[in-house]
């Protein structure tokens, strides 16, 4: 099992979530919780298809950090 760190934006009345480590897998959703099932299920396929195609499966290489600043 590997573990992919997701990001999941508001957009204009849905939103859209993306990986960093695997660009061009893309998911979108009425709910953030939505937005992220389907972002699951997209980067499945999309490892399924690295693997059909016989080419890699990039380990994941992005640090999520959040940080608190005074505003």
């Amino acid at each position: 099992m590997i573990k992919y760190p997701i990001v999941v934006e508001k957009a204009n009345g849905n939103y859209s979530a993306y990986c960093p480590d695997l660009p061009g897998c893309v998911a979108t959703g009425s709910t953030v919780d939505e937005t992220i099932i389907k972002m699951k299920d997209a980067i499945e396929l999309h490892i399924q298809g690295l693997k059909e195609d016989g080419l890699p499966i990039p380990k994941h290489s992005t640090a999520v950090v959040y940080i608190e600043v005074t505003v």
